[in-house]
C-alpha cells in the first residue's frame, strides 16, 4: 500500500513539474526547507552579540510553545531578565485561560536556565504567583518570572548542546522499539523533590491505549468546534511568504510528513490544503499517538495555578531536551486536557476531567500536559522563530 501511494505521489509530482509547476514549487519554498530569515535564530543563537544576558534570551527563543505561538516577551538588564506573557499570542478557544501559553513560557524559562551555566552565569529564579481565569478583552503583557544572574564557572552540558536540535516531531515512531530503562529512570526523576508536580509515564499497552482513546475522542470533538477551528486556523502558515513574514505558527514542514508528500502539500491551493490539514488531524491522530512506546502525563495540584503551569513547562522542555540527547523524539498530544478547558469555558459538566483522573492517581493530581516519546521514523524539521528584536522590550 505504501509503495503504491509513493508511486502515485511521484506521478503527480512529475506531472506538476512537467506542467510548469517549478515556479510554484520555488515560490512555496519546496526547495528551501529550513532556509530564510524565519529559521536563522536556530543557526545564529550562539553567534553575534555575545556580551551580557542577550545569549540567554536567544536560547529561550528556541523553546516549545502551543501551536508555535511564541507568547514571550523579555526585558534585559545587566543583572536580570524578566519574562512577560503576551496574551495576544494565544490559540483562543483552545486555551481560554492561557494555561498552555503559561506552559510555553515555562519552556522558554527552562531553555534560558539551561543556557545559563554554560554561558558562565548562575541564576536565582522568582515565579510570579497568580490564578488563571478568563482572559480580559484588552489584556496586556503580564510579568510571569524574573531571573537574576550572577557570574560563575562555565560548565558545558548535554542539555545545552541539545537546544538547537530539539524539535517537535509530529511524525510516527517505531512502535516496536522500546524506550530504554535508564532513560525512563532519568526521565522519571526530572520532577525532583517538587511537591506540586509529578510525571506519570505509561509504557504498558493497556495504559497507553486508554489515553489514546481519550485523546483521540477529544481531538475529534475539539476540531469539530467552529470557534476552535477559527482560532486554530489563525496560526496556520501554509504559504512560504506567510512563514517568512510571521515567523511563527504551524507550517507544512513541521507536520511530520515524508519529504515528497510535504512538497506536494506545499503545491496545493491554500483552501484545499486547509481541508487536508483538518482531515488529517482527525483521521490519523490515534494511529500516530499509538505508534509511541511511551506516553507521559505531567500532572499538578492545580492546573490553573500560574506557578505550577510554569513548572510544568519547565519540566516538559527539560524532558524534551533529555530525549533529544538520547536520540528520542517527542510531541505534545494535549487535546484531552484542552477539552477540560473547553468544557469549563462553556460551563459544561467536567466530564473529561473525570475520565483523566483515574490515570493520574485520583482528583488530587490534575493532568495539564500529555506527550508521546519514542524513536522517530523521520527526523523533525525546525519551526520558524521570531527575531530577538521583536521579543525584547
Amino acid at each position: 500500500m505504501q509503495r503504491r501511494s509513493f508511486l502515485k505521489s511521484a506521478g503527480v509530482a512529475t506531472f506538476l513539474i512537467a506542467g510548469g509547476g517549478v515556479w510554484r514549487a520555488v515560490e512555496q519554498g519546496v526547495f528551501s526547507v529550513g532556509a530564510g530569515p524565519a529559521y536563522q535564530p536556530w543557526v545564529t543563537w550562539r553567534t553575534g552579540h555575545l556580551d551580557g544576558l542577550v545569549p540567554l534570551v536567544r536560547a529561550a527563543l528556541l523553546a516549545a510553545s502551543p501551536h508555535n505561538t511564541q507568547p514571550w516577551l523579555f526585558t534585559v538588564s545587566e543583572t536580570a531578565i524578566e519574562l512577560y506573557l503576551d496574551p495576544a499570542r494565544s490559540v483562543g478557544a483552545l486555551d481560554p485561560y492561557l494555561r498552555e501559553a503559561h506552559i510555553g513560557m515555562g519552556c522558554a524559562l527552562e531553555n534560558l536556565i539551561v543556557a545559563a551555566v554554560p554561558r558562565g552565569t548562575s541564576f536565582r529564579l522568582t515565579l510570579v504567583p497568580g490564578k488563571l481565569g478568563p482572559v480580559p478583552a484588552q489584556a496586556k503583557p503580564a510579568l510571569v518570572a524574573r531571573v537574576e544572574i550572577a557570574r560563575c564557572i562555565q560548565e558545558l552540558t548535554d542539555l545545552y548542546d541539545a537546544i538547537p536540535r530539539r524539535h517537535t516531531n509530529r511524525g510516527p515512531f517505531f512502535p516496536q522499539r522500546q524506550v530504554p530503562g535508564p532513560f525512563l529512570d532519568a526521565l522519571g526523576g526530572l520532577a525532583g523533590e517538587e511537591t506540586d508536580i509529578r510525571l506519570v509515564l505509561l509504557t504498558a499497552e493497556a495504559d497507553r491505549k486508554r489515553i489514546v482513546e481519550l485523546s483521540s475522542a477529544a481531538n475529534l470533538e475539539l476540531y469539530s468546534d467552529p470557534e476552535v477551528l477559527r482560532d486554530h486556523d489563525r496560526w496556520l502558515r501554509l504559504s512560504w511568504s506567510e512563514v517568512q513574514e510571521h515567523r511563527d505558527g504551524l507550517t507544512v514542514d513541521a507536520f511530520g510528513l515524508p519529504p515528497l508528500m510535504a512538497g506536494l502539500a506545499k503545491m496545493m491551493p491554500a483552501r484545499m490544503l486547509r481541508r487536508a490539514v483538518l482531515s488529517g488531524s482527525k483521521s490519523g491522530y490515534a494511529d500516530l499517538m499509538s505508534s509511541a512506546p511511551l506516553i507521559g502525563i505531567i500532572a499538578v495540584r492545580d492546573r490553573y495555578d500560574r506557578e505550577q503551569c510554569l513548572k510544568a513547562g519547565r519540566l516538559w522542555q527539560r524532558a524534551h531536551l533529555l530525549a533529544t540527547v538520547h536520540g528520542l523524539a517527542g510531541r505534545p498530544c494535549n487535546e484531552a486536557v484542552e477539552m477540560i478547558d473547553r468544557e469549563k469555558a462553556l460551563g459544561k459538566p467536567a466530564r473529561q476531567a473525570g475520565l483523566l483522573a483515574g490515570i493520574t492517581g485520583g482528583a488530587a493530581w490534575e493532568p495539564t500536559f500529555v506527550f508521546t516519546m519514542g524513536y522517530p521514523q523521520r527526523a523533525a524539521l525546525a519551526s520558524p522563530r521570531r527575531p530577538l528584536e521583536q521579543t525584547v522590550l
